[in-house]
């Protein structure tokens, strides 16, 4: 295995971005909600006008992807379209418009009488390392602007170039319009692992990182980072679960199967596909039909991988699903939780004691009745653009990540009122 520790060339080069977002980030706490929203509603603007620009760098990541031989599932990941930019721009301007939590509540009086207040105050400097999806490069900046942090962005060396005409051409122009220093956000410019090992190692400068991509790299990125004492917010294995209880409606699988494939290189798509096993024979046709159509091969038993692989990041695979039997709602939940990363499940029922057996029995993040895991997605589920999905079994932001996760939590306690 090839080393990816960054040499010392490398490693000045990421730490260097670092610097320059940490002497831009009282700036960015300064600069207050009002300029950071008009920079957002700006960034919108400039992703409408500068169009042609942004998709012509794209082309050219795309085109050197595709002869590279990137499969299809990532080229769709890595490819903008006027589409896209459009939805992009409309999201900026949701965030700008969306309403800010208080920053600040009162908690108690103590005895004494002092009064504690709970504050909500800017991290500082905030990293994220993220597959080469463009689109990311805004979403994860805007929200960490919002959240009143700069921001220093690793993306995949493949979008390289369609995320440096993004931070030049519409997030720095757009902050320096509006009073915001736009050195707060950078690009590192180190393509490859070890931009991303540098930026984990770097707790005096950026303390949070948020990782996502892959399971094996995001695990060791993570693992790095425990090393070096920086908190990291990992977005590893996804994977959708959908699962066809004995009282599932035909019609209704047929519009699951089909609203969870609309995209394969994703992943909260459909990537295991559990069966009740009284109907495995008579639903099995129904689900394949639809994913047949598509193109996707069903993975049938015996599997000679997990069942949770994750399909969306097997190059060349991703037109693939695992099914599986299982005996009933609880097993089919305990199988979704400990078989998978635990992103989301969706269970397919008409009999509401079904789907409420599997909703109280499936531990992961996110659990749908008769709708598609596809919704587990910042803007689909709470309106905002994420920075990632955070998977871990223990306390903390999970579930989509936002602005409001991206803070820390201050006490501060005042004199008794006179």
């Amino acid at each position: 295995m090839v080393s990816t520790t960054p040499t010392a060339p490398e490693f000045a080069a990421v730490r260097a971005a670092a610097e320059r977002a940490a002497a831009a980030a009282p700036g960015v706490r300064s600069a207050g909600g009002p300029a950071i929203d008009a920079a957002l509603r700006e960034g919108a603007a400039l992703l409408r006008d500068r169009s042609g620009v942004l998709l012509a760098a794209n082309g050219a990541d795309v085109d050197a992807a595709r002869r590279g031989g990137m499969a299809a599932g990532l080229l769709d990941r890595l490819t903008l379209t006027p589409e896209r930019l459009a939805d992009m721009a409309v999201q900026l301007e949701v965030l700008a418009d969306t309403p800010e939590p208080p920053t600040e509540r009162e908690v108690r009086t103590l005895p004494t009488g002092e009064r504690v207040f709970e504050r909500r105050i800017p991290v500082g400097v905030i990293g994220a390392v993220f597959e080469a999806r463009p689109n990311v490069t805004v979403d994860v900046a805007s929200q960490v602007l919002k959240a009143r942090s700069a921001a220093v962005l690793r993306t995949g060396a493949a979008a390289l170039g369609s995320a440096t005409a993004l931070v030049e051409q519409v997030i720095a122009p757009a902050l320096e319009a509006n009073g915001v220093p736009p050195a707060a956000v950078q690009l590192v410019p180190t393509p490859g692992h070890a931009g991303a090992d540098a930026l984990v190692g770097l707790p005096d400068l950026v303390p949070l990182v948020v990782v996502r991509g892959s399971g094996e790299v995001t695990r060791r990125l993570s693992a790095l980072g425990a090393t070096a004492g920086t908190r990291i917010l990992a977005h590893a294995d996804g994977g959708g679960v959908l699962y066809l209880d004995a009282t599932a409606d035909p019609e209704q699988v047929t519009r699951l199967v089909a609203a969870s494939t609309d995209r394969l290189g994703v992943c909260n798509r459909l990537n295991l596909l559990l069966i009740d096993r009284p109907v495995y024979d008579a639903l099995l046709p129904v689900a394949e039909k639809v994913l047949s159509d598509k193109g996707i091969e069903l993975s049938r038993p015996p599997h000679e991988h997990q069942l949770g692989h994750e399909w969306a990041l097997d190059s060349g695979n991703e037109s693939h699903v695992t099914v599986q039997p299982v005996d009933g709602a609880v097993d089919a939940a305990h199988t979704a939780a400990r078989e998978t990363s635990g992103l989301a499940a969706t269970v397919c029922a008409r009999d509401e004691d079904a789907a409420t057996a599997f909703i109280d029995a499936y531990t992961g993040t996110g659990v749908f009745w008769n709708t598609t895991t596809r919704l587990l997605d910042g803007y689909k589920l709470l309106g905002l653009p994420e920075t990632g999905i955070n998977v871990d079994r223990t306390p903390g932001p999970r579930g989509p990540v936002t602005y409001p996760d991206l803070a820390l939590r201050q006490f501060v306690v005042l004199p008794p009122r006179s």
